[in-house]
């Protein structure tokens, strides 16, 4: 994410510096990169410092920005962590920086990709207020849509995120190796599931959970749930259990009629 942050920033004009341990170029468009031994400088000729590091070492990279003795109180600092905030960055709170935390909310695996995928993706900020101000203009120049957080959410922000992104792959996992092992072929199994699960997404974008939500729960079809949980496997049958009960709740809120929804639910009970 720093790097392709970094190449964003770069594509939309910004001047980028990527301190880096040992010497090595930056990504192809994102700007300079420098080693340790002109951190230093770099840092006393920026205005924003964007700590880009697993979650673990954050602290760790504070506390070197720290030591470079740069850092002024006209400064601001963020770092990237969908989970920590402001708190993280403690090291620094004596020089008189702004601090605070910046997380685009969007999956990006290869850098390059960046510019193209963090345009209309939301970041989520907090911290001190010119810290904010800061972090906001910075996701605006990329086409980012900021959004600011209240202070104790980023957890839970943060397990929505999770739930959102990677336990979808996960189920989606879970979906392909139930249809494999009822004998469908592999390759046919890729392609067509994650058609339907494309077209899930672009259905909640338009319409919300409510208006999304099709299929046996959405229908009332206790005989279909039912159906379902005979040939799934125990582990799997309780995960079918778990999201199928909330899937009930988002079609009650849909409008499904109180009796349908009971013989779903008892259907969903059954089968032990």
């Amino acid at each position: 994410m720093g790097a392709g942050l970094g190449l964003a920033l770069s594509s939309a004009g910004n001047d980028v510096t990527h301190l880096v341990r040992s010497d090595r170029p930056a990504p192809p468009g994102a700007g300079l990169s420098v080693g340790g031994s002109q951190w230093h400088r770099a840092v006393a000729a920026s205005n924003i410092v964007i700590i880009a590091t697993p979650d673990a070492a954050i602290a760790h990279a504070a506390a070197a920005l720290r030591a470079l003795t740069s850092l002024r109180p006209d400064h601001v600092v963020l770092h990237l962590s969908g989970l920590h905030d402001r708190s993280a960055l403690e090291p620094l709170v004596g020089t008189g920086a702004a601090l605070g935390s910046l997380h685009p909310l969007q999956a990006v695996s290869d850098p390059q990709a960046a510019p193209e995928r963090l345009r209309g993706a939301w970041a989520c900020i907090e911290g001190d207020e010119r810290a904010v101000a800061s972090a906001e203009r910075l996701a605006r120049a990329v086409g980012m849509v900021p959004v600011r957080l209240p202070p104790g959410s980023k957890a839970g922000y943060h397990a929505a995120a999770a739930i959102t992104s990677n336990l979808t792959v996960a189920l989606y996992a879970v979906a392909t190796r139930v249809a494999g092992e009822a004998g469908i072929d592999r390759e046919a199994v890729e392609r067509m599931y994650v058609g339907l699960l494309r077209g899930t997404v672009e259905n909640i974008a338009a319409g919300g959970a409510a208006g999304a939500l099709t299929g046996a729960i959405r229908r009332g079809d206790a005989e279909t749930v039912r159906a379902h949980l005979r040939v799934l496997a125990p582990a799997d049958r309780e995960i079918y259990r778990l999201l199928g009960r909330e899937a009930l709740e988002v079609a009650r809120s849909a409008g499904l009629p109180d009796a349908a929804a009971s013989a779903v639910s008892k259907a969903l009970e059954d089968e032990r």
